[in-house]
């Protein structure tokens, strides 16, 4: 019914920048929120970054200031741009959408996609 697909993962240098995209697609009615999850190896899955229809993202304190999350809305896609990117910023990146689906009324549904990975290594 929903698909939700992530691209943009790569091996990448200290110092250096990625661009994540996320797509939601299928018999979707509205999308309230897109998020950006992480996991590591060894640790458990964190947010990253989150957005709120018509509301201010919000950031894990480890990626403020370097990462930022947008969205488009015609297009159901949600971006993390990643920045001065650190070795412990390593990880599978997970992307969620909250969402209506079309004639199941205002209900929310979470799915997510089936993740990218980011490697910061010199």
């Amino acid at each position: 019914q929903v698909q939700v697909v992530e691209s943009g993962g790569d091996l990448v240098q200290p110092g250096g920048s990625l661009r994540l995209s996320c797509a939601a697609s299928g018999s979707i009615f509205s999308i309230s929120a897109m998020g950006w999850y992480r996991e590591a190896p060894g640790k458990q899955r964190e947010l990253v970054a989150r957005i709120i229809s018509g509301g201010t993202p919000n950031y894990a304190d480890s990626v403020k200031g370097r990462f930022t999350i947008s969205r488009d809305n015609a297009k159901n896609t949600v971006y993390l741009q990643m920045n001065s990117l650190k070795p412990e910023d390593t990880a599978v990146y997970y992307c969620n959408a909250d969402l209506a689906l079309v004639g199941r009324g205002p209900n929310q549904y979470r799915y997510w996609g089936q993740g990218t990975r980011v490697t910061v290594s010199a």
